[in-house]
């Protein structure tokens, strides 16, 4: 039985990489990421909390009509690991819903806020279908606003074909979030690049490998 994990980075042969982010979705700057991405002709993932997506359902279905995948991380934002079983299973099952009436298809990625996962939840997650998605720029932490250039180095140095990459596009002020992405997305662009989904990128994964993953506490490393 193989062990279930998080997973940051995928095998892949091809120059592709997986910008996700989390906690949207944001009418000020999920729209400019919308703009980004559009005039490089890339998707990425957007992570999109629950009680977001009712306060801003036009925004929600804007991400999914420009082609980008839409991933549960939960109604509430809390620490899956710190609720019941019976919780956590309703702060996914509520996103869920919402997600698939949106996009009218089955939700494939799942991120937990804060990385809180467990056995029991990456279980539960795979019980949704889901894959657990991790990121290799954790050392970027975007969601403590470190200034742009903070942002941008600790990403550059963890960028590989196959990468996922980790940034915000709610709770707060994102505006280093999104100079930091514009900046990237073109350089990763003239590298020849190419930007695609989480679930894209794991249909590319090199078959019989599993991509590499890390626990949550190397992440935090």
């Amino acid at each position: 039985m193989v062990k279930l994990s998080m997973i940051h980075q995928i095998s892949v042969r091809e120059k592709a990489v997986a910008f996700t982010f989390d906690d949207g979705p944001n009418p000020v700057y999920t729209s400019q990421l919308l703009d980004i991405f559009r005039s490089v002709g890339g998707r990425a993932t957007f992570f999109m909390i629950g009680q977001e997506m009712e306060a801003h359902p036009e925004m929600a279905a804007a991400v999914h009509q420009e082609g980008h995948e839409l991933g549960n991380h939960t109604y509430s934002h809390p620490d899956l690991t710190k609720l019941t079983l019976e919780e956590a299973s309703g702060e996914l099952q509520r996103t869920d819903v919402l997600i698939r009436k949106v996009t009218g298809q089955e939700v494939r990625s799942f991120r937990p806020p804060f990385f809180g996962v467990n056995d029991n939840i990456l279980s539960l997650a795979a019980e949704y279908g889901y894959r657990t998605i991790g990121t290799v720029n954790g050392a970027a932490k975007d969601w403590e606003t470190p200034g742009v250039d903070y942002i941008l180095e600790h990403t550059r140095q963890a960028v590989a074909p196959g990468s996922i990459l980790l940034f915000h596009d709610g709770y707060g002020d994102r505006s280093q979030t999104i100079e930091a992405v514009r900046v990237l997305v073109q350089e990763l662009a003239a590298e020849g690049y190419r930007f695609v989904t989480t679930s894209e990128l794991l249909d590319m994964a090199v078959p019989d490998e599993s991509g590499l993953t890390m626990s949550p506490e190397e992440l935090e490393g």
